[in-house]
């Protein structure tokens, strides 16, 4: 076998030539793990933001959207003394009564934003527990208290979501009261007021939604049975889970496509590496011959001309991984109904990686066969 240093000492003959190779892999290795960071933001958020205790009540036929859902303001009531296993504290059955609503969010100097929008009451607390207050109060009368996220699913400066900011919903003026966080789920990319203030901003006087939680996840039968005997009420019980499970299969599309682009970035890349490696390796054919005179195998120099191209290409992967890390990594990205979080771990960093293996791999074979291809006298002739 020819020594690795040679193949080193051979990246530096045409360094033009490295650079291109170094940066068309780095290119495509960072789009590479651009996208398998979207893909896992998008299904880690959709699938944390549903607990599997919870149970939501909807209007039957709505299933697929919360936001179209009309449920009587009195299923509260009749649920929490209906249902069996439902949640209890200190007296207090976890029953959250909700308005879900998207609407446009203004600002005083003039900038408006499409927003999501929950009017809750406290009981909302206890059957989403992971939401916590950072900052401020729970919100009143005329209050809204937002997301952490929420900022940059509008569109926004995170300045301009302070406690103590005015927001605009069809020209009422809303205090923000509070911040809080739910990490990774939805809600923290909405606007949260109280459950009468939206009613009377929406224009409803039905509900969207009555959220229960339950003690034990087996007891969704009791609130399914619930929901299929009162047909008075037309409603659906749905598990938090696979309500958020069907949005995450309605986006699968948009992550569909994020792959297909990254694979047809990844597949030019491929193929102009691939012609430039044509033209390196052809101006080396007696080099591989004489080689070959002195005792050297074919196979011995495939593998050489394979170190050069995937040590570039995994060059390219480091360097790609680097830029990841700096501008990917905690990125918050938005999208319709929120916003989550480019994550940057061990699973990213892998499939980069062997993305600049593959590259390196894929991109030398076909050039360096045709370059051991001649027969050793012809190619000893050859210029």
């Amino acid at each position: 076998m020819l020594p690795f240093t040679y193949a080193v000492r051979n990246l530096f003959r045409s360094k033009s030539r490295l650079l291109q190779t170094i940066g068309g892999s780095a290119v495509v290795v960072l789009l590479v793990m651009a996208s398998v960071a979207i893909n896992n933001g998008m299904k880690h958020v959709l699938s944390a933001s549903g607990s599997n205790r919870n149970v939501i009540l909807l209007g039957a036929g709505s299933e697929e959207s919360i936001q179209r859902s009309e449920v009587p303001e009195n299923t509260a009531g009749i649920a929490e003394a209906s249902v069996a296993g439902i949640t209890e504290t200190l007296g207090v059955r976890a029953v959250s009564s909700e308005i879900h609503y998207m609407n446009y969010i203004g600002l005083q100097d003039g900038r408006r934003s499409q927003a999501m929008l929950r009017g809750v009451t406290l009981q909302a607390l206890r059957v989403h527990p992971e939401v916590r207050l950072k900052e401020g109060n729970f919100p009143g009368a005329g209050e809204v208290m937002v997301g952490r996220l929420a900022w940059r699913k509008l569109g926004l400066n995170q300045s301009d979501l302070k406690v103590g900011g005015v927001l605009l919903l069809d020209d009422q003026e809303l205090t923000i009261s509070g911040i809080f966080a739910a990490p990774g789920t939805v809600m923290e990319s909405e606007i949260w007021a109280t459950l009468g203030d939206l009613r009377v901003l929406a224009k409803r006087e039905t509900l969207s939604c009555v959220v229960l939680r339950l003690d034990d996840p087996a007891d969704f039968t009791e609130a399914d049975l619930f929901a299929k005997q009162r047909l008075d009420l037309e409603l659906s019980a749905l598990r938090e889970s696979d309500y958020y499970n069907r949005l995450s299969a309605f986006f699968k599309p948009l992550r569909v496509m994020t792959w297909i682009t990254a694979g047809l970035i990844a597949a030019g890349a491929l193929f102009g590496g691939v012609n430039t490696l044509y033209a390196a390796f052809a101006s080396r054919v007696r080099e591989m011959a004489t080689l070959q005179s002195i005792g050297f195998g074919r196979r011995a120099l495939l593998v050489s001309l394979v170190q050069e191209s995937t040590l570039a290409c995994l060059t390219g992967a480091v360097l790609a991984s680097v830029v990841a890390v700096i501008l990917l990594d905690g990125r918050t990205i938005p999208f319709s109904i929120g916003a989550f979080t480019l994550e940057v771990g061990p699973e990213v960093a892998m499939t980069g990686i062997v993305t600049g293996l593959l590259l390196g791999l894929l991109g030398a074979l076909p050039p360096a066969f045709r370059c051991l291809k001649p027969p050793l006298p012809t190619a000893l002739r050859m210029s």
